[in-house]
């Protein structure tokens, strides 16, 4: 049986999740925030009080914890962490913890169980279409002017505009330079910019690439 996977990539900010979402109704698959996974490790990192750069300390929580990422919420070892994965604190982490090798790896094992339990779906990351899911079925490269992908942010969180930009680069930074799955588009990605786009154009036009993928 052939399951479908739309592959969502890009940098901090660009929009995946909405986007993914909305994708994800209009093509009628489920949707996975694969960022939700790696922000509740991270959660888990700073409640257990290790060493955020230590891989092995990060590894081993991320191999015996228990993650559901469903449209409803998400919940870590059986509680509610739908709020607490957001907050400022775990976003200034996230990416430290997710560049560590071993967390990538427990990290995309449970991707594609979730896949494999829910029969394909649209999943959103950054490294979905070059490691996840390198046959995935369309793959998409979303990105945004760091201009824009700040004002977003500003938008949606509130915070300095300034402070909230230079945040984003150092998360691109980190997530470009990376030894384990760095940023990047895959070679038969669909680059789609956003900048000046409205939520509506976008997905519409990632809608369009997957419709000419399956037809």
């Amino acid at each position: 049986m052939t399951v479908t996977v739309i592959a969502i990539d890009g940098p901090a900010g660009a929009g995946k999740s909405t986007v993914a979402r909305l994708v994800a109704r209009k093509v009628g698959l489920p949707y996975l925030d694969t960022g939700a996974m790696y922000r509740c490790i991270a959660l888990a990192v700073m409640n257990a009080e290790v060493d955020r750069d230590s891989g092995t300390a990060a590894g081993e929580i991320a191999e015996r914890v228990s993650i559901v990422v469903e449209p409803d919420g998400v919940t870590l070892d059986g509680s509610d962490v739908t709020n607490a994965i957001r907050t400022p604190e775990v976003s200034a982490v996230v990416s430290v913890i997710a560049a560590h090798s071993r967390v990538r790896e427990a990290m995309r094992s449970q991707q594609r169980l979730w896949i494999a339990a829910h029969g394909g779906g649209v999943v959103e990351g950054r490294d979905i279409g070059t490691v996840v899911f390198p046959d995935a079925t369309t793959k998409i490269f979303l990105t945004a002017s760091p201009v824009e992908r700040a004002q977003r942010r500003v938008a949606q969180s509130g915070g300095d505009v300034d402070e909230v930009a230079a945040g984003i680069a150092e998360r691109d930074r980190i997530d470009s330079t990376r030894v384990d799955s760095p940023l990047k588009p895959a070679e038969d990605a669909t680059v789609v910019d956003s900048t000046g786009l409205d939520i509506d154009q976008v997905v519409d036009r990632i809608v369009a690439v997957h419709s000419g993928r399956v037809a």
